[in-house]
């Protein structure tokens, strides 16, 4: 029997311009992962760069598609839509990797559906598949004490935040680790 399929959507910006901000947090923790499977995001489709490979987990093996859209974190589901209805990965499925101006820095927290509370890229991802009952792993980046939330999120990640971004991206990727072990342990029981 094939095991189960899962697709990791990891939200930001292409280029180097947005490498190292905010808003890419979803990236990092993508390119973690991609690292530590040993899936490579060789191939481009749908306006998204994308891997696909096998990862054993505690409860059996799985099979993973991680993407990475290139279109702007404002057109993010229209990577991820069609990915989901190629691969036949239901909602259940899908994990996405995003920051989150709502909790404070180093605040990370898994999300069971629900609203886009002002996230451009959910929200495009919400509206392109018409369903908003998907897991989201929420990277806290916090709020700007004033000015813009927009400028703020496109701004680098403050110097004593770099020093404890290794650590809270390895943090993540733990999380999305643990809920790919879950999601094959209840496709088990299915």
């Amino acid at each position: 029997m094939a095991p189960p399929v899962f697709l990791i959507a990891g939200l930001g910006n292409p280029g180097d311009k947005y490498r190292l901000t905010r808003h890419n947090a979803g990236f990092m923790a993508l390119d973690l992962l991609s690292r530590q499977w040993d899936i490579p995001l060789g191939d481009t489709r749908w306006k998204a760069e994308l891997g696909r490979g096998r990862v054993e987990t505690e409860n059996g093996p799985a099979d993973v598609v991680l993407i990475r859209p290139q279109t702007f974190m404002n057109l993010s589901g229209q990577s991820v839509a069609p990915a989901l209805g190629f691969y036949k990965v239901p909602l259940s499925r899908l994990l996405v990797l995003h920051d989150e101006v709502e909790l404070a820095f180093a605040d990370i927290r898994l999300k069971s559906g629900g609203g886009h509370k002002g996230h451009n890229g959910i929200r495009d991802i919400i509206d392109k598949t018409g369903e908003r009952e998907f897991d989201r792993l929420r990277f806290g980046v916090g709020r700007p004490a004033q000015g813009s939330v927009a400028d703020y999120s496109l701004s680098p990640f403050f110097k004593e935040e770099q020093a404890e971004l290794e650590d809270l991206l390895e943090r993540t990727a733990g999380m999305a680790r643990d809920w790919l072990a879950a999601g094959v342990q209840a496709a088990g029981k299915s």
